[in-house]
């Protein structure tokens, strides 16, 4: 259903560089770059970075991560890069079964999860 996706910072460098951290273990990397705007993605830009005037508010996005270990890396580096713990890396039997997840907030309080579904 969703081509792509935007969020939006008063802090631009912040973000896109948190974001270039915290997505390599999941296989994403910043694609392309512009004036106020990153996108990130494996084959083309699905998450957009934009800069804006003021600070939004946070959103949740869930990422799709390769496997258990990618989650447990991407939750590692994430709070490395600056994020705050929102969940650490584990089964959430209560979502659906199989779920294997990691929860984070980014710098700017936007609630970013990496997930696995693992086969049951």
């Amino acid at each position: 259903m969703l081509d792509h996706i935007a969020i939006h910072t008063d802090q631009l460098d912040t973000l896109t560089r948190f974001y270039e951290a915290v997505l390599a273990p999941l296989g994403y990397a910043k694609l392309a770059s512009y004036e106020d705007v990153a996108g990130f993605g494996r084959d083309k830009p699905e998450l957009w970075i934009g800069a804006a005037e003021a600070k939004p508010t946070p959103i949740h996005i869930a990422l799709a991560a390769p496997g258990n270990a990618a989650v447990d890396t991407f939750y590692a580096a994430a709070l490395a890069a600056g994020a705050k713990d929102n969940g650490p890396p584990g089964p959430r039997p209560d979502y659906s079964p199989g779920y294997y997840a990691a929860f984070v907030l980014d710098p700017d309080g936007n609630n970013l999860e990496a997930v696995y579904h693992q086969p049951v």
